[in-house]
C-alpha cells in the first residue's frame, strides 16, 4: 500500500484563506508534476481525499487528470493546515489502499512524521508547495519511499 501526501500548489493571496485559487504559477507547478510523474511506473490512487480549501481541490483534480488516475476525489474533513494528524492517520490505517492527500502544512508534515514515528514532533518532514511524500506501507509500519520538491520537476516560470 502506498499513500502521496502531496500539499498544493501555489495560490493567489487572498484575505479568504478557505476560497484562494491556484495561481497560475501553481498550475503551471501542478501540470510539472503530473508530467514529472508520468515517466515513472507507479500505484495508482484509489482515492484521492483533499481539503475544503479550493487551492487543494484545484491541485488534486489537476494531478488526477494529468496522470490518468480514475481515483474519486473526495473532499474530507481534517485536512485543513492546523487539523490535528491522529484522526486522518486511523483513517488512513482503516482504508488500507493506496491513497493520495492533498492538503497543507503543517498538517501533512506532521501525518507523515506520525505516520513514520508516532509522534508529529519535531518535525521530520518539509513540505514544499506542490511537493510530494511517498510512504509505503510494509509489515504494519509505514516507511518514506521516496520525497519530491518542486525544484526536481523544472523551474518555476
Amino acid at each position: 500500500m502506498f499513500l502521496y501526501l502531496i500539499r498544493h500548489a501555489h495560490a493567489v493571496d487572498s484575505a479568504d484563506d478557505a476560497t484562494r485559487r491556484l495561481s497560475s504559477r501553481g498550475r503551471a507547478q501542478a501540470e510539472r508534476l503530473a508530467n514529472f510523474l508520468r515517466r515513472v511506473s507507479l500505484p495508482k490512487p484509489d482515492e484521492v481525499w483533499h481539503s475544503s480549501l479550493v487551492r487543494a481541490g484545484e491541485t488534486a483534480r489537476l494531478l488526477a487528470g494529468g496522470l490518468a488516475w480514475e481515483a474519486r476525489l473526495i473532499e474530507v474533513d481534517g485536512l485543513q493546515p492546523e487539523s490535528p494528524p491522529l484522526p486522518i492517520a486511523a483513517r488512513i490505517d482503516a482504508f488500507a489502499r493506496t491513497l493520495a492527500i492533498v492538503g497543507h502544512e503543517p498538517f501533512l508534515g506532521a501525518l507523515g512524521a506520525v505516520l513514520v514515528r508516532g509522534s508529529p514532533w519535531p518535525p521530520i518532514f518539509a513540505m514544499r508547495k506542490c511537493g510530494v511524500l511517498a510512504l509505503e506501507r510494509a509489515a504494519g509500519s509505514w516507511v518514506a519511499s521516496w520525497h519530491l520538491s518542486p525544484e526536481l520537476f523544472g523551474p518555476d516560470d
